[in-house]
């Protein structure tokens, strides 16, 4: 909307406001970050047991995402990762983070099939794009 917010407000100080709202964002996309259509892709790539072709495979997904898929998940990564940085302080880590945003980011078009199962690789596949974020986002 065009509803401009004041971030000096003092509601927007509690930290669980602000990453639930980046959340909610999220999740009510009517299609996520990862789109419907890749969703099985990067499942099947993140299964794959040899490190080099996994990484590879990975990277050239998010490189095929439409641009402001791929673009949102730049930035949206970059600042998980600059997140992560500060895990003594906040106990955000890689897994913690893969944990919150996995489910969110990464999602089936239906939600017929094994649940639990998804989500292990749905936070697999976060958990592998923070860790190589400078492989995968080359500057």
């Amino acid at each position: 909307t065009d509803e401009h917010l004041d971030l000096d407000d003092g509601r927007w100080e509690d930290i669980h406001v602000v990453t639930g709202a980046l959340k909610l964002f999220f999740r009510e996309l009517p299609e996520p970050l990862v789109p419907f259509g890749h969703f099985d892709k990067f499942i099947a790539a993140i299964k794959m047991q040899d490190p080099t072709r996994r990484g590879r495979c990975v990277r050239d997904l998010v490189f095929s995402l439409p641009p402001a898929h791929h673009d949102t998940m730049k930035v949206l990564f970059h600042h998980l990762c600059r997140v992560i940085e500060y895990k003594e302080e906040n106990r955000m880590s890689v897994q913690s983070i893969a944990i919150v945003f996995g489910p969110t980011l990464l999602r089936p078009a239906s939600e017929e099939g094994n649940m639990a199962m998804h989500m292990v690789f749905q936070n697999q596949v976060v958990e592998h794009i923070l860790n190589q974020y400078s492989y995968i986002f080359p500057d």
